[in-house]
């Protein structure tokens, strides 16, 4: 806080360099210190007021250059989301967390954060035919968890259910009913952006969760996107898409309902689904890289 050299304060504690260093280390990975990196690029802040503006929503914009890769794109977005977390997140609060590609690179980075009595939900199973899902949801619940010391509530049931009917039954049954109840009740949902041409693809389009005939259905719906495995159109609307009927993501209604919706997204390629995020009014927060921002404006005639 005083802006002092490791030397500095290694000489007024009376203890050596290397000292200071592993205390400064320990401080950050605690949470007790934060270091926040400003951009000297001007743009970056106008670029946010106009998104905020223009859409009603808080924006992050990270700076990326513009020579790095997708993967590379994606972490940098991840990282600077995980610190922005730590302002969203207090004691008391019932979180809910949607998995995928963007969600695991956020999880990777947390740093914990001393609060009590938070409660951390999966919004979508994760099963499919080939897998339970639970390794890959857990892992990234226990990475929540652990930062914020957190009791967590897996949901486990499939990604997309095979007939309508099936989660009928099921969403009748008590414990899965004791999730969804816990879902209902969330102060913040936090999620990525699932698109079908994304250049990282999203875990719901490259996992086999969806079948020749389900990508078929969807480009014939028009879908650009998903939220917790809840499909919706480049203009918004949701609820006429046949396959929402079987997915068990939340309702875009139950996230509406949500006081602060966190979404992470990273890259050009999922601009489309991220304009019809914004227009199904799923977004309250968002931290998104400055190329897909410039993109954004661009869509809307920015």
């Amino acid at each position: 806080m005083q802006d002092l050299t490791m030397e500095a304060i290694a000489d007024e504690m009376h203890t050596s360099r290397s000292s200071v260093s592993r205390l400064l280390s320990y401080a950050r990975q605690s949470g007790l210190v934060n270091i926040t990196i400003r951009t000297p690029d001007e743009s970056v802040p106008s670029l946010q007021t106009e998104i905020n503006e223009r859409f009603g929503i808080a924006s992050y914009i990270v700076p990326v250059p513009g020579n790095v890769s997708e993967v590379d794109r994606l972490e940098r977005v991840a990282l600077v989301a995980a610190r922005t977390l730590d302002h969203f997140i207090d004691s008391s609060m019932t979180v809910g967390i949607a998995w995928g590609t963007t969600m695991s690179a956020v999880s990777r980075y947390l740093v914990p954060k001393k609060v009590h009595s938070v409660e951390v939900v999966q919004l979508n199973g994760a099963g499919n035919q080939y897998t339970t899902g639970v390794v890959y949801a857990s892992e990234l619940l226990r990475r929540f968890g652990e930062a914020f010391s957190a009791v967590t509530h897996e949901f486990p049931v499939p990604a997309l259910f095979d007939h309508p009917t099936t989660r009928e039954l099921m969403w009748k049954e008590r414990s899965i009913g004791h999730i969804l109840d816990i879902q209902r009740r969330m102060d913040v949902a936090i999620f990525g952006l699932g698109a079908p041409f994304s250049e990282v693809p999203s875990h719901v389009y490259s996992g086999g969760y969806l079948s020749t005939a389900d990508y078929k259905a969807l480009t014939a719906a028009n879908v650009v996107g998903d939220v917790a495995t809840v499909f919706f159109r480049e203009d918004g609307t949701w609820e006429d898409i046949p396959i929402n009927r079987r997915a068990s993501g939340p309702d875009v209604s139950l996230i509406r309902r949500t006081p602060r919706r966190v979404c992470v997204t990273a890259g050009p390629s999922k601009v489309h689904s991220l304009r019809g995020a914004l227009n199904a009014r799923l977004i309250t927060d968002l931290v998104v890289d400055e190329a897909t921002a410039f993109a954004l404006l661009k869509e809307v005639g920015g």
